[in-house]
């Protein structure tokens, strides 16, 4: 099974590194999930849920564990970081979900052939980290048989100046990570272009969380 797509992984180790992920852990034992995770699982939930789950870019899990909590029976996750990968299985473990959750390591992109469908599929702050959004999002909407949910940085002059200085302070410190904003409209046109309609809009200042059901309205 391949685990990297065109050299993205190794990006993604050094962005998505051990001691952030250790970070993301501790901020969600003691403060949950974060804005555009709970937005993005309450979205969900009010779209009618389902049973099986697909978690594209997992991090170290808070969407899954909180759809399981919510009524979901499992979840099927992948992340490119291998950091993140280890403390989602912790968690996991800790929370007794090891049984319901499949957690795979690698770039989504290179190992959609093996990643099943599910009732729903969600993408919380992922494609952003992909400097081209259409063939991700063509996998990912295969793969949702009725819900489909992602969180994406607002295409605003004010986010495109604050990413467009992160990515220069990578550069400047050899991190070959760059993250993207993308078109909206541009997004949106595929979604629907997929079969989905969109059920549900929320967001903070620089995220904004959709939510879309398959079928027409």
């Amino acid at each position: 099974m391949s685990n990297c797509c065109g050299g993205v992984c190794g990006s993604f180790g050094t962005q998505f590194d051990a001691a952030r992920a250790e970070g993301d852990a501790r901020q969600y034992r003691t403060k949950g999930p974060n804005a555009t995770t709970r937005q993005l699982r309450d979205g969900v939930i009010l779209a009618g849920a389902g049973q099986t789950l697909l978690d594209i870019g997992a991090g170290i899990g808070a969407a899954s564990i909180e759809l399981l909590a919510a009524g979901f029976a499992t979840a099927f996750t992948v992340d490119a970081s291998p950091a993140y990968v280890t403390v989602a299985r912790r968690e996991a473990q800790a929370r007794g979900l090891a049984g319901r959750m499949t957690i795979l390591e690698g770039d989504f992109l290179a190992n959609a052939a093996t990643v099943p469908a599910a009732d729903a599929v969600v993408m919380d702050r992922v494609i952003c980290c992909y400097p081209e959004y259409r063939p991700l999002l063509e996998e990912a909407l295969k793969r949702g048989q009725r819900l489909f949910a992602y969180s994406y940085p607002r295409d605003r002059w004010y986010v495109r100046l604050v990413v467009a200085l992160e990515n220069l302070w990578r550069a400047a410190t050899g991190n070959a990570f760059r993250a993207v904003v993308h078109s909206t409209t541009a997004m949106e046109e595929l979604v629907h272009a997929h079969g989905f309609h969109r059920t549900s809009r929320t967001g903070t200042l620089a995220w904004r969380v959709d939510v879309y059901l398959r079928g027409t309205t």
